[in-house]
């Protein structure tokens, strides 16, 4: 996260002064006035108007976009034809979760085909289209790519109001990912009838500013101009991703952090544990399973008896290198199917500390939240162990298609089925 100063003077977006509203301790707000000719700050937010209707768009006023939709542009999809780019998130739609990785500069993004009845790319936005043509341009020659409009990042900034908060310049892609990877068109499933979408993955530059010139150079038709951010200009001449990258500091999530934030991801945990309520041990391969979900490089994976499992419910590898010469790093998982409320406390993992090794990793799965006590002191004494919570198990469902209570029941039947 970047901290902006906000003073009148420190304040510069598009050459003017501004004078910035705080909203939080390092939120930066540009006034829906003067959005017409501000730069795009990383991270700052850009306010909607108070009017109460649809005029009230910041980014229709910031950009000749349009000002409905997640896939707003300036040209045509259908004519190969858009010069700039945006995507819109609101991150509140569970069964498309949208999701930036700021430690890797990764961004997850799905398409606007969300209902039967269409074919993937026959969508009113033509945002699937747009996705399909940009990876592939992506993908050839310089020429090529100088095809693909800049995409840029915004988000609601607040639960209330227009506001938008900017989160990058993106270019289609990764350097870590395979082209199957980067887009994949994906099966989902509502009311018994199935469709296709895309999920697409994007790299945020390293780029904390987007210069109102460049902007104007993009729409004009020039959109390696003077004024063109350098990691866009590599990005097009050889395909070079510059991510932007933020380590992410000691992290102790509360445990409001840690439970799901909609009712509907709630039930999605609580569908597993009510399966596994009367078999606790039961729920150790539940987790495992979701450990490979989250972790798919994962290889052999064996439980424990539970009489002999010495504060661990299973012991594996998770594999590293080229596919003709792995190595594999041992691990050790514990797995604890608690109701909501009941946290997982020292003692618990303390016995998973106590069996890791020199050289292996701990993983720790449960179906509640981690105490403050018991998170703390695993960060700061630098345990090797991966925590992972309700919040994380309700995410990764939904990332694999597991999107509503049902589904998750007929998962759990099939893969884990009740005993005799």
């Amino acid at each position: 996260m970047y901290l902006f100063l906000t003073t009148p003077e420190s304040c510069c977006l598009g050459g003017c002064a501004l004078l910035c509203t705080v909203v939080g301790a390092s939120d930066q707000v540009v006034p829906f006035e003067r959005l017409a000719t501000a730069d795009l700050v990383l991270d700052a937010v850009y306010a909607g108007g108070r009017n109460g209707n649809v005029a009230d768009d910041p980014l229709a006023r910031l950009l000749p976009v349009g000002n409905q939709g997640g896939f707003r542009y300036a040209g045509s999809p259908w004519a190969g034809s858009v010069r700039l780019a945006v995507l819109y998130t609101t991150g509140t739609v569970p069964d498309w979760p949208d999701t930036l990785d700021p430690q890797t500069g990764l961004f997850t993004y799905y398409g606007d085909n969300r209902s039967p009845g269409r074919e993937l790319h026959e969508t009113s936005r033509g945002g699937n289209l747009l996705l399909r043509d940009a990876f592939a341009w992506s993908h050839g020659t310089a020429a090529d790519r100088l095809r693909v409009p800049p995409f840029l990042l915004f988000e609601k900034a607040s639960s209330t109001g227009r506001d938008v908060r900017f989160r990058g310049l993106l270019a289609p892609g990764a350097p870590s990912l395979t082209p199957d990877e980067e887009l994949q068109a994906i099966w989902r499933s509502t009311a018994g009838l199935r469709f296709q979408n895309y999920r697409a993955r994007f790299t945020v530059l390293d780029t904390p500013r987007v210069p109102r010139a460049w902007l104007d150079q993009v729409l004009a038709g020039d959109p390696l101009g003077p004024d063109c951010p350098p990691a866009w200009r590599a990005w097009v001449e050889a395909r070079a991703y510059h991510p932007l990258t933020a380590p992410a500091t000691t992290i102790i999530r509360t445990r409001a952090e840690q439970t799901p934030a909609d009712p509907l991801g709630q039930e999605l945990v609580r569908a597993i544990y009510d399966h596994f309520a009367h078999r606790p041990h039961d729920f150790e391969a539940c987790a495992v399973e979701i450990w490979r979900l989250m972790a798919p490089a994962t290889g052999r994976c064996e439980l424990t008896p539970p009489s002999r499992d010495g504060g661990r419910d299973a012991v594996g590898q998770y594999l590293l290198g080229p596919a003709g010469d792995r190595i594999g790093i041992e691990f050790a998982l514990e797995a604890k199917c608690y109701a909501p409320g009941n946290a997982v406390g020292v003692r618990e993992v303390s016995r998973l500390i106590s069996r890791l090794r020199h050289r292996t990793f701990g993983v720790f799965v449960t179906t509640s939240h981690f105490d403050r006590q018991v998170y703390q002191e695993v960060r700061e004494d630098g345990h090797p162990i991966v925590l992972i919570c309700a919040r994380d198990i309700a995410d990764t469902l939904r990332a694999h298609g597991y999107a509503t209570p049902a589904a998750v029941k007929a998962w759990l039947t099939q893969r884990f089925p009740p005993g005799p």
